[in-house]
């Protein structure tokens, strides 16, 4: 990573930085030797630029449950708030433990947050259905409920993943298998109250070493390897990977919120997630049925492409645009006792 902040105040990632990341959106665990031999550099070279983008760029891989796995549903809410609190209250929905992605919007005033919620409607829902109404400051509330996601998750933006071929890629992907016999549960979920500690370090960092991972379950270090292995297989388990946008040239993002005939949704949502402007494409409940997330180079291409690809969807029939001006919180959870790393531009993912 080449070190520009003296004329632009923004480092400048390289091939081998963005082959980094790239590498880790295929395999967030991959060993650093691994990655070296497939982008021709030695060991020391990528672990030395992993430390870097770690504090230069905001890099962190994160081990999260499949939400469907874990008997989780997923909550978008949309909170308006007075300017003078909306930051305030931003942080407070990022310290909490069921929330991810807390974005603030639409010139400070709007906050998104997804909510994590038992599926079953069970001892969950206190900050949709109590804690928000109370909150001073909050203006309105609306809760739209991901009933499927098209792009996202595990599948990374387009932006951060063009760096490596196909040959390249296929050196990384973890070798597929099936589930284990015996290490997936009866509700064939894949989850178990006993993965709660795994899942807990594996969200705080997704490349934390099998003997602090054993140290944090009790288990052997071979029966976190073995149950490792089988999650990812079960697709009950996958690694995320955080970075700041900016530097990969997103220095516009917005919020898509659309509305789409019914008929329609499913082919148009699959149609929206092979934009490579869209780092996250889902059907909600509520009055908009379809949410985007893009990610531009400027306004300027923003327009561009709300006006000549989303344009030529004749199914969308309406389309709110909320611009994102900063991520409070991302998929993970905050590092104890740091605050929200401030972005090196005025809009970050």
């Amino acid at each position: 990573m080449r070190d520009a902040a003296a004329t632009t105040g923004v480092p400048v990632l390289d091939d081998v930085d963005r082959g980094i990341v790239h590498a880790l959106h295929l395999d967030g665990r991959a060993p650093f030797s691994r990655i070296a031999e497939v982008l021709g550099v030695s060991t020391q070279t990528v672990a030395r630029r992993y430390r870097r983008l770690r504090a230069d760029a905001g890099l962190r891989v994160v081990g999260l449950a499949d939400p469907h796995r874990a008997a989780r549903a997923q909550w978008l809410v949309r909170l308006t708030a007075a300017p003078h609190s909306a930051q305030d209250l931003a942080r407070a929905l990022a310290r909490r433990t069921d929330t991810s992605w807390v974005k603030l919007a639409s010139g400070g005033t709007e906050i998104l947050a997804v909510v994590h919620t038992p599926a079953d409607g069970t001892g969950g829902h206190a900050l949709l259905l109590h804690d928000i109404p109370r909150t001073v400051g909050i203006t309105a509330v609306s809760a739209h409920c991901l009933l499927h996601t098209y792009l996202g998750g595990p599948t990374a933006w387009r932006g951060r993943a063009g760096t490596l071929d196909e040959d390249q890629q296929r050196r990384l992907v973890p070798p597929g298998a099936g589930p284990h016999d015996g290490q997936l549960d009866a509700s064939g979920r894949g989850l178990t109250e006993n993965d709660r500690a795994l899942l807990a370090a594996l969200e705080r960092d997704g490349r934390t070493g099998q003997a602090d991972l054993a140290a944090a379950t009790g288990w052997s270090p071979a029966t976190v390897a073995r149950r490792l292995a089988a999650l990812r297989a079960a697709g009950a388990l996958f690694f995320d990977v955080e970075a700041d946008d900016a530097l990969f040239g997103a220095t516009t993002q917005a919020m898509l919120w659309m509305t789409v005939s019914p008929t329609h949704l499913d082919r148009v949502a699959t149609a929206l997630a092979g934009h490579d402007e869209l780092a996250f494409v889902a059907a909600t409940t509520g009055r908009t049925n379809v949410v985007a997330h893009a990610l531009c180079p400027d306004p300027a291409a923003l327009h561009r492409y709300l006006t000549r690809r989303l344009g030529g969807l004749r199914a969308i029939h309406t389309l709110e645009t909320a611009p994102v001006l900063r991520t409070v919180k991302g998929a993970g959870p905050l590092a104890p006792a740091a605050a929200p790393r401030p972005s090196p531009r005025a809009a970050r993912r």
